[in-house]
C-alpha cells in the first residue's frame, strides 16, 4: 500500500464568473485576498486570489459565454440541492472573523451574525456571482493530527453513515469505491 498524501490545503478551488472585473473588485477589494496570478488563453481568463499558505481561489471567465448566477442564499439550505453548495474560508482567530464581518459591512456586503456550530464558528455572505460564501474559525482545530473518531466534540452525527461507523469501530474502511474518468462527449449516466 502506498503512503497517504501529505495534503497542504487547497492549491486552488476553481469557480466560474461571468464578470471578472466585479470578481477582482470583490475578492481583492472587499475580502482582501490579493490577486496573485492571471492567465488569458484565447477566450478564457483564469485569475487566482491568495488565501495564505499556498491556498488560492481561482475563477474562470469565458468571453461571450452566458453564465447564470447562483441563487442559493448563504447559510440556508436550498429547496433542491445542487452539486456545489458553498465555500468556506478559514480564519486563524475568532477576532479575525469579527474583523472580516466589519470589513464586509464597510464595503456594503450583507453578512450574517456569528453562527456557532460548536466546533466551528462562521459568518455567511454572497459574492457578486451569487456564490454562497462562509468564513470560519475552528474552535477546536481538527486538521493536521490523527482523527479521534470517538471525539464527542467533533463527531456529532448520532446516526452516522456506515463508513464512519467502520472508522469508529476499527479505524479503517472496509471498502473504497472505484471511479472512472468520463470520456469527452460521453453520456455520464
Amino acid at each position: 500500500m502506498t503512503t497517504d498524501p501529505r495534503w497542504r490545503g487547497i492549491n486552488h478551488l476553481a469557480l466560474i464568473t461571468p464578470d471578472m472585473d466585479a470578481t477582482v473588485r470583490f475578492y481583492h477589494g472587499a475580502l482582501g485576498m490579493p490577486i496573485v496570478a492571471t492567465i488569458n488563453a484565447g477566450p478564457m481568463r483564469h485569475y487566482f486570489f491568495d488565501m495564505g499558505a499556498g491556498n488560492t481561489i481561482a475563477f474562470f471567465c469565458w468571453s461571450d459565454a452566458e453564465v447564470p448566477t447562483f441563487e442559493k442564499p448563504a447559510g440556508i439550505p436550498p429547496e433542491f440541492p445542487a452539486q456545489f453548495d458553498h465555500v468556506s474560508f478559514n480564519l486563524p482567530e475568532l477576532r479575525d472573523l469579527f474583523a472580516l464581518q466589519a470589513r464586509l459591512r464597510e464595503h456594503g456586503v450583507e453578512v450574517t451574525e456569528l453562527v456557532d456550530h460548536g466546533f466551528v464558528q462562521s459568518i455567511y455572505f454572497t459574492d457578486p456571482n451569487g456564490i454562497a460564501l462562509e468564513a470560519s474559525y475552528w474552535v477546536t482545530e481538527p486538521t493536521g493530527r490523527p482523527a479521534d473518531y470517538a471525539d464527542g466534540e467533533m463527531f456529532l452525527d448520532t446516526d452516522p453513515v456506515p463508513a464512519v461507523r467502520e472508522l469508529m469501530a476499527t479505524g479503517e474502511l472496509a471498502s473504497i469505491p472505484a471511479t472512472q474518468l468520463v470520456d469527452e462527449g460521453a453520456d455520464p449516466a
